[in-house]
């Protein structure tokens, strides 16, 4: 597994390292859900500072997750991203939808 998913400051936060890709898309969407439920949080914060690569599988997990949340008044927040993983979320359109900042703790520190 290259992610670890946390709540923190009643934020659930997913932590991803390495290539966010097929290999890894249908687990990390199904645990992102499980632990939104779980949890019961409405803010999240996919944390992508060790993030190498992004698949349009990938986007379509973090689009999917924002749909989900968003549709339930919540906020997602994109974090950290890479250069070369920031032009993909350009690209894709996903930085007009969600905000992004340096870090998770940034985040952590505006929402508390």
């Amino acid at each position: 597994m290259n992610y670890t998913i946390k709540k923190e400051k009643n934020c659930l936060v997913v932590a991803v390292t390495g290539e966010i890709d097929i290999s890894v898309t249908d687990s990390l969407r199904e645990d992102v859900d499980r632990a939104l439920v779980n949890y019961g949080v409405n803010i999240l914060i996919f944390d992508l500072g060790q993030v190498d690569f992004v698949d349009s599988s990938g986007l379509g997990v973090i689009l999917g997750r924002y749909k989900k949340v968003a549709g339930k008044g919540g906020k997602v927040y994109l974090a950290g991203a890479k250069p070369q993983v920031k032009k993909v979320l350009e690209l894709s359109g996903l930085l007009n939808i969600m905000e992004e900042y340096f870090s998770a703790a940034e985040i952590l520190e505006k929402i508390s």
